[in-house]
């Protein structure tokens, strides 16, 4: 039994790093995508539009692609799976699932494409320029059909990682990323900020290309079925509704950051997506990574009653959370700036959008932890069937973060005042679902934590060290922008930073999921 435990352990390991590492490629080409928007359109005006605009259906994807529908959908799923259930009936949750994005999403679409002028000027976003905002209105009737896109290739997605294929799926944001990228470099002189448009709609017809070879071999097929009365897509409905409720909380109060942000300084809504892009890398690498993994396994557990097994999955996954989005906060809070300027100052992008987006950066820095840990802790009630609690902890970060805002935004912070909104509110709900599931859970042990938190911080302290030294020596380079001297310099230190980290973890013995696989993977040599 121990050498199934250990070895199941191992597979999820290499399962986190193979995405881990396919996210990585793909945040790599995001990162190039959206330096290569900063170097075309610049750090304000049109680059405003196109990146608050675009931020209007990367926000609808939570509630019908990936995150909503998904986290209803998977749980059902996995529980057929794991009870051994014809394949008839999990193959009929698919082509329910399909025929109702189709039947909410195509008319959702082209009612946002005939009313595009009210839903823009009076509802979502208020550029002070009637040029900027009417290009907003021209480009939303671009982008918003892009929902259609991404949700039918989250199903796939999550039925391909309840399968326990997660590489195929992973590398499909990649191909989203070259189609942007190829459609800029190519198209903007002829097509300016449409031609992110082209690259965006072909993207998503590209992810669901990919990953239909490995969708049609598992037995599945694109047939719709409109027979509603099948008892599982009921559940999944049941379910559905109050993530939808939690998830239009998220969409929609990211959306007030957005619109709160156009109404400051020029380069406000920039200088947040530009913020986000970075602070993105790890949390998508890490936490995105870390919850694709063991969600499945949780909904299994969940479904067959397998609570204490439960609960080590959460334990393993905050943990493994801490000690790596931890080192990634300290990083981007004391080397914020290095890193915007590294990364985006150049072309049209100044010294003067460095500042404002690495003072955002330096807002959302701290923030990692909580919503990667809010997200997937988020998961673990998913996979109880509870779906009130993430609600009411939802509602509760929502209102503290827009308060937040309201005030934060008018002192000296101004759009940075917006990141620590986020970052404070959704730390403390993080600390309270902990303190919630601990009430409930014996099994769960906050102490546990505790000390795999006492050892993350130092190995953390210690790494700070070479960090401090860089500080010393090269706080002011950042305002000259990108050199080879500068990057090799910026490398080295968080090279060191890492090593002497992980060192740390090893040496401590720290319990997280990539350890595991990384002491089995020693052992096996």
């Amino acid at each position: 039994m121990e050498k199934e435990i250990n070895s199941e352990k191992r597979r999820r390991g290499l399962s986190t790093i193979s995405v881990m590492m396919c996210t990585m490629l793909s945040r790599i080409l995001g990162f190039v995508k959206i330096v290569l928007i900063g170097a075309v359109f610049g750090g304000s005006g049109k680059a405003d539009v196109l990146n608050a605009v675009f931020n209007i259906p990367n926000n609808l994807r939570k509630l019908m692609a990936e995150g909503a529908l998904s986290s209803s959908f998977i749980p059902v799923l996995a529980g057929s799976l794991a009870n051994k259930e014809p394949h008839s009936v999990t193959r009929k949750i698919v082509r329910n699932i399909m025929a109702f994005q189709l039947a909410v999403l195509i008319p959702l679409c082209t009612l946002s494409i005939i009313f595009s002028d009210f839903l823009v000027n009076k509802v979502l976003l208020d550029f002070a320029d009637p040029q900027l905002q009417e290009l907003a209105v021209s480009l939303f009737r671009w982008f918003i059909s892009y929902i259609l896109l991404i949700s039918i290739s989250a199903v796939l997605l999550a039925v391909l990682n309840v399968h326990n294929y997660f590489t195929i799926p992973a590398l499909t944001p990649i191909l989203f990323s070259i189609a942007v990228i190829l459609s800029i470099m190519c198209l903007h002189r002829s097509m300016g900020v449409y031609s992110m448009a082209v690259g965006v709609l072909s993207g998503g017809v590209l992810q669901i290309l990919f990953q239909c070879p490995l969708f049609k071999k598992l037995g599945y097929d694109f047939r719709l079925s409109f027979d509603f009365r099948n008892e599982k897509f009921r559940r999944i409905m049941v379910n559905w509704f109050p993530v939808l409720a939690t998830s239009c909380i998220f969409a929609i109060n990211q959306q007030i950051a957005m619109r709160f942000a156009s109404g400051l300084e020029t380069g406000s809504s920039s200088a947040i997506s530009y913020a986000l892009v970075f602070w993105q890398l790890p949390f998508g690498i890490f936490s995105a990574s870390i919850t694709t993994v063991l969600f499945p396994q949780m909904s299994k557990e969940g479904a067959t009653g397998q609570l204490v097994q439960l609960t080590d999955t959460l334990t393993t996954g905050i943990v493994s959370l801490m000690g790596l989005l931890i080192p990634s906060s300290v990083i981007m809070y004391f080397l914020g700036y290095d890193i915007i300027s590294i990364g985006m100052q150049r072309g049209s992008f100044t010294v003067e959008n460095t500042a404002m987006a690495g003072f955002v950066l330096q807002g959302y820095a701290w923030g990692l932890l909580g919503t990667g840990a809010f997200n997937f802790i988020q998961r673990y009630y998913y996979s109880l069937n509870n779906y009130k609690k993430p609600f009411f902890f939802a509602v509760l970060c929502a209102t503290m973060d827009v308060l937040l805002s309201l005030w934060l935004k008018e002192t000296p912070l101004r759009v940075a005042g917006l990141a620590w909104a986020n970052t404070i509110s959704f730390t403390l709900g993080t600390c309270l679902m902990l303190a919630d599931i601990k009430l409930h859970s014996r099994s769960l042990s906050i102490l546990g934590i505790g000390k795999e938190l006492g050892r993350i911080l130092i190995a953390v302290a210690a790494g700070m060290i070479p960090v401090l030294v860089y500080l010393h020596f090269c706080s002011l380079w950042w305002h000259d922008g990108a050199s080879l001297k500068y990057l090799g310099a910026f490398l080295a230190v968080c090279a060191v930073f890492a090593a002497v980290v992980l060192a740390l973890y090893k040496v401590l013995g720290l319990n997280a999921l990539f350890m595991q696989w990384f002491s089995r993977r020693k052992k096996s040599s």
